[in-house]
């Protein structure tokens, strides 16, 4: 325990319970001795376990939200809770102070972004600091810092000599509103863009890719290790957009252009493959098609430009398509089937091509419905299939040449039998695909990481020596900075003309910036050793702390953020940076606060300010009523909660510690047992749900103890008891990880020194855990007849004997047959008559 404080006050002294003169009282104390400090050398050196604690850091686009109050608070309790149990904790804090949310916000306040952006990171700093956090606030860190991104730079440009970064023309997706490319998971399932909810074109550009399909594989696979200990929603949804597949590259010779290759991940059917299908937007189309053609194909290619890869992708669409005047040969059966340019295939899955088999395919069924095309069933449904394409298992039909015959094979056999064939013949192999696509990073906007890459008219794409990072983004105050389609820097002359590093001609800088997901893709990294101005992170510090314990955030990001920060990982792994594999060795994803059903908005009127919410109620209430409201990964309705309510309970604990009137270190093993055993069965709980992400059911066992302490006092146990003042410490302790203001008052009035949060984990004596007696339920018919006092080790033949002698249990039975009796010692009896 603490020292005994010398100025504690008397238990009488106060009557009140002030929450603001509270907050007043402890923050500057907490600033003073910084509790909350991670100490490297003792992970270094071995001689305290880590946990690495992590929030996401937020976006600096104006103060805190309710949004932002529940996370801290969930994350707090882990925290706080590990501290407790003599790790050594490391939980930081910084702003991801870069990108798209910060410069629109900044431009909709008619303000320079810098000046902006750190404005509102100041209000969000003091805003946490009031909110009493346990950040290490040594380790703060802005991803818009120069000396942050300085080394943002640097892992471009070591992921460009891994090959792992590179510059490209492809059709890309288009955000009319940010005017700026976005990456394919930046767009919403209903084709917007997930920041402003424009909705989402196509355009011709030339970009910057990471090549996260490098790590496909292995990005799939390691899920399975995750599925333990992040939540499971989560991978789904990495599985889901990493989209593993198994099944065939098939070659079709095309006339007059030559061979292409498609996926397949049903080669079993190529017998039925009655006509080939080109993305209309992929450069194959253009080149296949056909000068009688051209014209049609031009007009068809501008309407399909129009439409979002969502749009395109949906089964309710009407198919439409222009045939492009050239033929392909099945190389199964050598016939020649149309080849036609069609909006239902997107440009970047695989080669923008695909065989047709509409009798097992849906969308190519439509579509040969449309444009009346061949049908041939290749694989044979059951009698009683009534539909029109069909996807599902049977045996081959209608699947056989000179030299091979799949008939009668079912789906399984058929595709190895013809995977082998078309492998002997060179006209195919078998292999996976992967939906996964490489990761767009550059953006034509200003707020940003500046792409280290100068472009020379006779070297080419040339690298920013590393001696010259960081490349500083110019000073632009004053200039117009609203999208336009091309990148604000363009204008910035003396900052874009500079000499080659090469040769020393004349050459000009990359004017895109980096996505601001770069940035947050290694973050935690940089937490290890954020002042350091001689590399990106210590090695060392790296094997020390990583991987990072212990991870909350939000669903929105369970795609882009967590696996582009995998990505980071597997990269800097494999340049030896590193000895882990996978950034974060448990997740968890915290709901919404809303309001009356629906999300907190402004414009329906039912928004709630959370500074308006910590002034009427106090910092604590808030954090309380959030963390008791419902599981972390729950929405929380804020018109069904009661943060005064909490303010209540907190007034009760508070009350208690100043009923207290033994002193500090009283021997608690000679006070009252029945209150005794709740508290440790409280702390021994608590301990157990906060490990399994319980908060609220935590919460809850606390304010059980608080009034079975008030009942026990005023049964008679009497605050001198030295059972009141173990049962009021735990209370505090472990109130402590939610209500921090309350727990230092009520610490200080039991006579202890700060910091509450620097003592330990209260020690649980195991024998006060053993139950005299366990309740029994008798039931008959499914009904309760009866509840029974009996020793926890009861036999299954005694507790049966004991329910059929009880008077409730004789009554119910009225004379009829006892049929059977199920006993599940010592808790349940049922009886069947």
């Amino acid at each position: 325990m603490s020292e005994q404080n010398p100025n504690r006050p008397a238990a009488t002294e106060a009557s009140s319970y002030d929450v603001h003169a509270v907050e007043a009282k402890w923050l500057p104390v907490w600033e003073k001795i910084d509790p909350f400090r991670a100490d490297d050398e003792a992970v270094v050196s071995g001689t305290r376990e880590k946990r690495y604690a992590l929030t996401m850091f937020p976006y600096p686009s104006g103060d805190l939200h309710m949004g932002h109050a529940e996370v801290f608070a969930l994350h707090d309790v882990i925290s706080r809770y590990w501290r407790f149990r003599g790790y050594e904790v490391m939980n930081p804090m910084g702003w991801d102070s870069f990108g798209l949310p910060a410069e629109n916000a900044a431009i909709r306040n008619n303000e320079y972004p810098a000046t902006y952006t750190y404005a509102n990171i100041e209000t969000q700093a003091a805003s946490m600091k009031r909110y009493g956090l346990s950040f290490d606030w040594s380790r703060r860190l802005h991803t818009s810092d120069p000396e942050y991104y300085r080394w943002t730079q640097w892992l471009f440009l070591k992921l460009r000599e891994q090959g792992l970064a590179y510059r490209k023309n492809s059709p890309v997706n288009w955000c009319p509103q940010d005017q700026t490319v976005l990456a394919n998971e930046q767009v919403l399932a209903d084709g917007t863009c997930e920041r402003c909810g424009a909705e989402v074109t196509k355009k011709e550009l030339t970009q910057w890719y990471f090549k996260t399909t490098h790590y496909a594989q292995e990005l799939y696979d390691r899920l399975d290790d995750l599925q333990e200990t992040w939540i499971g929603k989560v991978v789904n949804s990495q599985r889901n957009w990493i989209g593993r597949s198994e099944g065939a590259h098939v070659v079709f010779e095309v006339e007059s252009h030559g061979p292409v290759t498609v996926f397949t991940t049903r080669p079993d059917t190529l017998f039925g493959a009655t006509f080939f299908v080109v993305a209309a937007d992929a450069k194959l189309a253009d080149e296949i098609c056909a000068p009688e053609q051209r014209e049609a194909f031009d007009a068809y290619l501008q309407e399909v430009r129009k439409a979002t890869d969502i749009d395109r992708m949906s089964t309710e669409r009407p198919k439409t398509g222009v045939f492009l005047g050239r033929y392909a040969v099945n190389p199964v059966n050598g016939e020649r089937i149309p080849v036609w340019a069609a909006d239902y295939v997107l440009a970047d899955y695989g080669t923008g091509a695909i065989m047709a088999v509409p009798a097992q395919d849906q969308r190519d069924y439509d579509f040969a419905k449309a444009f009346d095309l061949p049908i041939v069933r290749t694989v044979q449904p059951p009698a009683d299939f009534d539909g029109e394409a069909y996807t599902g298992a049977g045996p081959a039909i209608n699947s056989a040449n000179a030299e091979i015959s799949l008939n009668g094979m079912h789906v399984e056999e058929a595709k190895s039998t013809i995977i082998a064939w078309l492998e002997a013949k060179g006209r195919g192999n078998g292999t996976v695909n992967f939906r996964l696509r490489d990761w767009l990073l550059s953006r034509q906007r200003y707020w940003g990481a500046p792409i280290p890459v100068i472009h020379c008219p006779s070297c080419g794409e040339v690298a920013v020596p590393y001696d010259q990072l960081p490349v500083k983004l110019p000073e632009l105050r004053g200039a117009d900075l609203k999208p336009k389609g091309t990148s604000p820097l363009g204008a910035a002359t003396e900052w874009v003309n500079v000499p080659c590093p090469s040769c020393g001609g004349p050459a000009t800088r990359d004017t895109d910036t980096m996505d601001t997901f770069v940035d947050s893709s290694w973050y935690f990294f940089r937490y290890l050793s954020p002042n350091d101005d001689s590399q990106a992170f210590d090695p060392a510090l790296a094997r020390a702390w990583g991987p990072v314990d212990f991870y909350l955030g939000g669903d929105e990001h369970a795609v882009l953020h967590l696996l582009y920060s995998r990505f980071f990982t597997k990269a800097l792994r494999d340049m030896g940076l590193i000895s882990w594999d996978e950034p974060f060795s448990s997740y968890l994803s915290q709901g919404k606060v809303i309001n009356n059903g629906r999300k907190m908005s402004k414009s329906l009127g039912n928004g709630v300010s959370l500074g308006d919410q910590l002034d009427d109620f106090g910092v604590d209430a808030v954090r309380l009523t959030l963390v008791f409201a419902s599981p972390p990964e729950d929405n929380i309705d804020w018109a069904d909660v009661s943060p005064a309510g909490s303010l209540r309970f907190l007034q009760r604990a508070w009350r208690l510690s100043g009923d207290v009137t033994s002193e500090p270190g009283a021997d608690a093993t000679a006070g009252d047992v029945a209150l005794r055993k709740v508290t440790h069965r409280t702390v021994a709980d608590a301990a157990h749900l906060v490990e399994s992400h319980r908060f609220n059911v935590m919460v809850a066992k606390v304010m059980e103890l608080v009034n079975a302490t008030r009942k026990a006092i005023d049964a008679g146990c009497g605050p001198a008891d030295p059972a009141v003042r173990e049962a009021a410490e735990a209370v505090a302790i472990v109130l402590s990880l939610v209500a921090p203001y309350t727990s230092e008052e009520m610490w200080e009035r039991l006579g202890h020194a700060p910091s509450v949060a620097q003592t330990g984990w209260p020690t649980v004596d195991e024998s006060l855990l053993v139950e005299d007696s366990v309740t029994a339920v008798v039931q008959i018919q499914g009904k309760v007849r009866a509840r029974l006092q009996v020793a926890p080790d009861v036999s299954d033949a005694d507790l049966e004997a004991a329910a059929l002698a009880d008077p409730d249990v004789v009554r119910a039975i009225d004379g009829r047959d006892v049929r059977r009796v199920v006993v599940r010692a010592p808790k349940l009896v049922n009886i069947v008559v």
